[in-house]
């Protein structure tokens, strides 16, 4: 029961544990021996982590038994790891670009603030109680604009605020003055939004303001805004409609937009007076190609994600099956039918998705800057000014065009001298000294052009930069030292890594490409791999008596016609039955009937108006005579002739003893009406079977959850041993078993294995 859960394998298993970073930051101390597997030792810490971790929820947790019964497992899951250490397997490229991979995943809970991010998915779903319908205007000013640009900007969006709180109409100045596009034509209104919809500083700013005020300027990623809140109501939730659209779109001619009003109009008045159906009138006359299909049904959405007039309409209706008069959309013309209201879920249901959208949000931004703060705190993050200011110094007109060149000089000067220059240092973190030359190449490799800005600003934003990059870097490097967690995590992951390329080495290859001892394994253990009693047997399982009976009328001929993938017609010449020289479609054909002993071929001659009826059968000859001599036999080939004119060729029928052509004949309505097996039946394989298991050969009806069955019992099969190829699957597994114990004997052999049983008795608690 263990094995399952012994070592992480997956990367979201181990985030999942990682997630709970509440884990308090730890300093390794040196831990007694648990056990010495050849010279190598296993630290009791370890062990007991591992148990604890995989095995505290347990019943037998703490007993004498499950920690002997784990420390086995893990006992024999380090051995195959200390021999793939000894195979040089974690010193390869492919297994160290892995565990990096893995380690970049696994740090990215660490390196977060939980208590901020609890904070903002909690924010977020009281906000999602309330919708807002607010209009705004913007003044653009890109993040990372130089000063005067900014104060530029706040002074424009400033004098613009004293404009429309002394009276002036907001819609108004919105229309003449944003710089946001759409402005233009609706006047900066946003119509209702709710949480998540819009970037966080501007949502913050939006639910702060009372209903009918302004708001004063914030500053987001596209510049300034000034929000005008008109109204707050409680969330409408979610709802989930169905819409039946005539196309319409805004520059269409007037004839063609009255034709569609007045098809809407009708098919609005076939549903609400006449009560016609629904789903008939939408897949016969809906223009959305996408819903017609599905009866019209769209997404679940809530407010801000359909266009207005559409949404508006949509969450006006209040029980499910209410339809809607015709609503006009950019698109077209709308019929709404509700389907059903769907309120803001619980908290605890929501909590994962927001923490994720939170992950993804502009609100992350202030979870970064917790972080950063706390690494900046935790590790004494310290300046030196004489350092930053040389290397301010070197900011040029050539940083600000995205051109500054930077050669780190020569090594240090000699002993007992001031460090000085690019060699000295620009800060510290937990002592670490961070140097000025490998700032200055950060700030070749990572400058762009910065048009007008000052070169102070353009090397101060680099520097912040690099700053930020340099914490993170810190604290992801000394995660495996601050959290057991990660550390052991981390050290599951590179001994799960090295475990699984041996494994298949040793093991699940192994098993499987050496034939020859998996054939001598088999022969060995033959008394393993035995038949129980049998019936040879075709099962008929039906939805209904009605397709059962079909099906058997159809199975009694023992030949289905194929109605998909046939050949295609051969073509031949006006009042002629001679064959081309080549004739690539017929070579097709036989290939095809041969390579499968289930078909038969049923060549049909054909002519077109004004020929001959007898030329149909003479085509028809020609072609099976064409077929023998590629290797049809005649019992699988017959021709008929075709009188009805149609088209002077040759067409095919085929026909098949494969079952599954009767599956494909009867489901072509629901791929669940009829299924059809043939083979040999043990008890156990099939419910309905085991009823008949010694009954004499015959057919046999009965039911059995709720299907109806058709057992047509042909023999019965004695006891007895099963061949390599009927066993395959269970023989490999048991072969892989016993490599497996082979290796383990052979690694106890080469690491013996000395147990500290005080250590592990400290485990046991029961």
């Amino acid at each position: 029961m263990h094995k399952r859960i012994l070592f992480a394998s997956t990367a979201a298993a181990a985030l999942l544990l990682a997630g709970c970073q509440a884990s308090k930051p730890t300093t390794a101390a040196k831990s007694p021996t648990l056990e010495t597997l050849g010279n190598t030792e296993v630290p009791a810490s370890e062990f007991a982590y591992v148990y604890r971790k995989n095995n505290s929820s347990a019943p037998e947790y703490g007993t004498k038994a499950s920690v002997q019964e784990y420390l086995d497992l893990y006992t024999n899951f380090k051995l195959k790891v200390l021999a793939a250490e000894q195979k040089g397997l974690d010193t390869t490229q492919a297994f160290k670009r892995e565990l990096e991979g893995y380690k970049q995943q696994l740090a990215q809970p660490y390196l977060t603030e939980k208590s901020v991010t609890d904070k903002l998915v909690r924010e977020a779903y009281d906000r999602l109680s309330k919708e807002v319908n607010a209009a705004h205007i913007l003044v653009r000013v890109q993040p990372d604009a130089a000063p005067k640009d900014t104060l530029a900007a706040y002074q424009k969006i400033t004098a613009l605020r004293q404009r429309v709180t002394g009276g002036e109409d907001f819609g108004k100045v919105a229309r003449e003055t944003s710089e946001d596009p759409s402005a233009r034509e609706n006047g900066g209104k946003l119509g209702y939004f709710t949480a998540m919809q819009m970037v966080y500083p501007f949502e913050s700013v939006a639910y702060a303001t009372p209903a009918g005020q302004v708001s004063q300027p914030v500053r987001t990623r596209f510049g300034y805004h000034i929000i005008k809140v008109h109204d707050v109501r409680p969330a409408q939730g979610e709802i989930k409609v169905a819409h039946l659209m005539i196309r319409a779109t805004p520059g269409m001619p007037a004839a063609d937009s009255a034709t569609a009003r007045k098809k809407v109009d009708e098919l609005y008045n076939r549903l609400a007076r006449r009560g016609e159906n629904w789903e008939k009138l939408v897949g016969q006359f809906s223009e959305d190609a996408g819903s017609a299909a599905n009866g019209g049904e769209l997404p679940p959405f809530g407010t801000g994600r359909m266009i207005p007039s559409f949404e508006e309409v949509a969450f006006k209706l209040q029980k499910p099956g209410d339809i809607s008069q015709p609503v006009q959309t950019p698109y077209g013309w709308h019929i709404i039918k509700l389907i059903e209201k769907q309120p803001v879920p619980s908290f605890e249901a929501m909590e994962p998705t927001l923490k994720s959208k939170v992950a993804k949000d502009s609100r992350s931004e202030l979870n970064r800057t917790a972080f950063l703060k706390r690494v900046r705190t935790e590790n004494n993050f310290t300046e030196n000014q004489a350092g930053k200011d040389y290397a301010f110094a070197k900011a040029d007109t050539a940083l600000v065009a995205g051109r500054f060149q930077y050669t780190a000089p020569a090594p240090t000067p000699a002993k007992g001298k001031k460090t000085v220059g690019d060699a000295q240092t620009l800060f510290t973190i937990g002592g670490k000294p961070y140097l000025v030359s490998d700032f200055l190449t950060y700030a070749q490799q990572n400058q762009k052009p910065r048009a007008g800005a000052d070169a102070r600003f353009a090397m101060q934003q680099l520097y912040d930069q690099y700053v930020d990059q340099s914490l993170t870097e810190y604290e992801k490097a000394n995660l495996e030292t601050k959290y057991e967690d990660y550390r052991m995590l981390v050290k599951e992951y590179r001994d799960g890594i090295l475990l699984f390329q041996l494994m298949d080495e040793k093991v699940w290859s192994k098993a499987i490409e050496d034939t020859v001892g998996l054939q001598k394994f088999f022969t060995e253990n033959q008394a393993k791999y035995q038949w129980e009693p049998r019936v040879q047997a075709t099962v008929i399982s039906a939805a209904s008596p009605e397709l059962l009976a079909k099906a058997q009328q159809y199975q009694k001929t023992g030949r289905y016609q194929l109605k998909n993938a046939l050949p295609a017609p051969v073509a031949f010449r006006a009042n002629s039955a001679e064959l081309p020289v080549v004739v690539p479609a017929l070579d097709d054909v036989a290939a095809r009937i041969t390579a499968d002993p289930t078909l038969s071929v049923n060549v049909v001659g054909r002519v077109k108006r004004g020929e001959t009826a007898a030329l149909a059968r003479r085509r028809a000859d020609r072609v099976a005579a064409y077929l023998r001599g590629k290797g049809v036999t005649a019992e699988r080939l017959r021709t008929t002739a075709e009188s009805k004119p149609a088209a002077a060729q040759v067409a095919f029928e085929l026909t098949t003893t494969n079952p599954a052509a009767l599956e494909e004949m009867m489901n072509s309505q629901n791929p669940l009406a009829v299924q059809v097996q043939q083979r040999s039946f043990q008890k156990g394989d099939n419910k309905a079977v085991d009823q008949f298991l010694t009954s004499a050969p015959g057919t046999y009806t009965t039911q059995q959850d709720g299907r109806y069955y058709a057992i047509m019992v042909e023999k019965q099969l004695p006891a007895g041993p099963k061949t390599l190829a009927e066993a395959r699957g269970q023989a490999t597994s048991d072969y892989q078993n016993y490599l497996e114990k082979e290796w383990l004997n052979q690694l106890r052999a080469q690491y013996p294995v000395k147990v500290n049983q005080a250590e592990v008795d400290k485990l046991v608690t029961k």
